[in-house]
């Protein structure tokens, strides 16, 4: 049985209570579904048929890119690797940088087309580079989609044009992206308003985000439009201030003008109505533990990152605590290693949340000169080591 450690850990800071979706009438008038979640707790702030089953257009795309973005952090993609163009993904219509088959292409370059300018013929060469076949990735794609309670989805290509069978909802995009997210470099993308694409020939293809507001709305980074003629105009965004990240989503939409106001409507609400508010940061010392094997007789205990709620602008300040269970602590230890957990205790005595802890620093195994120096200090000192 593993030992553990407990202490009590108390903090002041505001409440965090339960309340109902927000129904707020007009605030999206244009599209026939939508979504607006909080990107760190997932939290829905706002849903109108948020489960409706809809074509996504190339807001497929965030899917695709959450697989490629994945290869490449589980090290089967590298960015520099280079791409062949096949004829399949040449003939691509729809969205396009307009690559040409037989070319090579770096990943990044790729990716970029994407993400910037949705090039289908890009997307596909990804899904080929990524699993084999398109078909294979589309595979992929729905096994992913799954994992991620993605319940009302299923993918019939990477790209997203009309196809019988291809659907996604409001809320399952929302979801899809908030992994996205994860993977923060590909913001390093999205928010490229516009680029080229150098061409092998010397020449160059303009890239232009189809998301204006990039540009436009101070915050937003990311992520993908979508468009056809049975989807009609969509888009997933996501914008950062101070410290709280939302992700929107419209759907159905009749003109871009149409879902780029209520994405703007959407994303104004979200910051104006609520807030993340920072109770923990990972730099807080939450209690010192005994360390073994180690030339320092104690560890300090911290949150393995810092510890948000979303809350409405409007909360009360009540008083929480934290009750810490933390392991055997045997060197060496680094910052990152889960040591325990914390769990956020409410006044009435309601585990609201666990969440992880580790060590605030890098505790590197001592030496036997070190141990030998420890434990002569402290038979000198007349205390006994209990192990």
């Amino acid at each position: 049985m593993k030992k553990l450690f407990c202490f009590l850990f108390f903090f002041f800071f505001l409440s965090v209570p339960v309340w109902a979706e927000e129904k707020t009438t007009d605030l999206v008038s244009h599209s026939k579904s939508a979504v607006l979640i909080d990107s760190d707790s997932g939290t829905i702030l706002y849903k109108k048929n948020e489960n409706e089953r809809l074509a996504p257009a190339s807001m497929t795309k965030i899917m695709s890119m959450l697989l490629i973005m994945e290869a490449i952090d589980y090290g089967n993609l590298k960015w520099d690797d280079e791409v062949l163009i096949s004829e399949n993904a040449a003939s691509m219509g729809g969205s396009q940088v307009y690559v040409q088959a037989g070319e090579t292409y770096k990943v990044e370059e790729l990716l970029k087309g994407i993400a910037i300018a949705s090039g289908n013929d890009a997307v596909i060469a990804m899904a080929e580079k990524t699993s084999g076949t398109t078909a294979e990735f589309v595979n992929l794609m729905n096994k992913r989609a799954a994992e991620l309670g993605a319940k009302n989805t299923h993918f019939v290509n990477p790209h997203g044009l009309d196809a019988e069978n291809h659907y996604s909802t409001a809320y399952d995009m929302a979801l899809i992206a908030q992994e996205l997210l994860k993977h923060p470099k590909i913001l390093t993308y999205t928010s490229i308003y516009e680029d080229y694409l150098q061409k092998k020939d010397g020449s160059s293809i303009w890239l232009v985000n189809t998301n204006k507001l990039v540009r436009f709305y101070d915050g937003v980074d990311g992520l993908k439009t979508g468009f056809t003629t049975t989807a009609g105009y969509c888009l997933t965004a996501t914008a950062k201030k101070e410290n709280m990240r939302l992700i929107s989503v419209v759907m159905g939409a009749n003109t871009s003008e149409e879902r780029t106001s209520d994405t703007t409507s959407l994303l104004n609400y979200g910051f104006n109505t609520y807030q993340n508010h920072t109770i923990l940061t990972a730099k807080d010392i939450l209690g010192k533990k005994r360390i073994e094997n180690s030339p320092e007789e104690e560890a300090q205990i911290t949150l393995t990152k810092d510890y948000h709620q979303l809350i409405k602008q409007t909360a009360k300040i009540p008083n929480y605590s934290f009750v810490v269970e933390v392991e055997k602590l045997v060197a060496p230890l680094k910052v990152g290693d889960i040591v325990g957990k914390a769990k956020v205790i409410d006044e009435n005595g309601v585990v609201v949340d666990t969440l992880d802890v580790t060590v605030n620093k890098d505790y590197p195994k001592s030496s036997w000169w070190e141990q030998f120096l420890k434990n002569f200090k402290h038979l000198t000192s007349g205390q006994i080591l209990i192990k």
